[in-house]
């Protein structure tokens, strides 16, 4: 069976600069696997690949929707395997490379729907039924997935909020995924890059520093004076996005604003850890400041070709 090379990792781990460095030594294309890098104009954002490395190999799904436009992890997952045939035709190895577990998931495994987990839709949910009780979330259930509403009891508002997490966060239906399976045809074969909590965290801080060194701010302005926001972009409702636009609403200073960027970003990480851990198929390879990226690119290959 052919194999799929996959590179992951929190936010600031060096994911994009090793999986540019595979792709170079393996003759590969680059699927990313990121939920905000198909999207334009928020490049500094969602730290897009430098213009150089997408100059010199393919990449996928950077770049190609606007924020007002939706796309979820369902739609990730079944036009990334037909990419992943495509890039198999012409004798090249397709390399899934990103931060967002769901859309890993997606591609490689099949959405099955006892597998998702959306902690920021789940929390949004809750927040919805605070506001408006539980026949409002009942009344959105049936408007997306009849079927299953007509399955769960009043009083089971649990089931309420769990049918709709697993369709806001793919895009299908629960009562969709009940009726059938994605057959898989190659191995994926994960390597997942792991620093010391602190080493990340303080990457992370140089990132955000960096970021607005680049243009961050002006960015989100820009995005604003289109008449863009975060309340009416779900593309929009991201670390360092959400944050500036408060800034320009006089929620806070510029200093408050860097500071809660880089502790959102920290605790964004948090989430990613968590749920990489579960996936017992990474090896994962450690690395700190001082590790070469020909170390981690070696290590990468040997553990790729060890699977062949």
């Amino acid at each position: 069976m052919k194999k799929v090379l996959v590179v992951t990792g929190p936010t600031a781990s060096g994911k994009t600069t090793l999986a540019v460095n595979l792709a170079e030594a393996l003759n590969g294309e680059i699927i990313s696997a990121d939920s905000r890098q198909v999207y334009r104009h928020i490049p500094i954002s969602t730290s897009h690949p430098p213009k150089s490395d997408l100059k010199k190999i393919k990449h996928y799904f950077i770049d190609e929707l606007d924020p007002e436009e939706e796309f979820n992890a369902g739609e990730f997952g079944i036009k990334g395997r037909e990419i992943i045939k495509d890039i198999f035709k012409r004798n090249k190895l397709p390399i899934v490379a990103g931060g967002s577990g769901l859309y890993i998931r997606s591609i490689i495994d099949g959405l099955f729907e006892e597998k998702i987990d959306s902690d920021e839709i789940r929390k949004t949910l809750y927040e919805k039924l605070e506001m408006h009780g539980e026949e409002y979330l009942y009344e959105e259930l049936k408007n997306v997935d009849e079927e299953i509403y007509g399955k769960i009891p009043k009083g089971k508002i649990r089931r309420v909020i769990r049918a709709l997490e697993v369709y806001h966060s793919t895009g299908k239906k629960m009562s969709e995924f009940h009726k059938e399976k994605v057959e898989i045809d190659f191995e994926p074969v994960l390597i997942g890059i792991m620093h010391d909590r602190k080493v990340l965290y303080e990457r992370i801080n140089r990132r955000v520093d960096q970021m607005l060194a680049e243009g961050l701010i002006k960015e989100v302005k820009d995005l604003m004076d289109k008449g863009m926001h975060y309340k009416k972009q779900y593309s929009l409702d991201t670390v360092g996005v959400k944050e500036v636009m408060k800034y320009f609403e006089g929620e806070y200073g510029i200093e408050e604003m860097t500071r809660l960027i880089k502790q959102n970003t920290r605790r964004y990480a948090k989430r990613q850890l968590t749920w990489f851990r579960r996936d017992e198929r990474i090896n994962w390879i450690n690395s700190d400041d001082e590790t070469d990226e020909k170390v981690l690119l070696k290590e990468a290959v040997k553990i790729f070709n060890q699977r062949k």
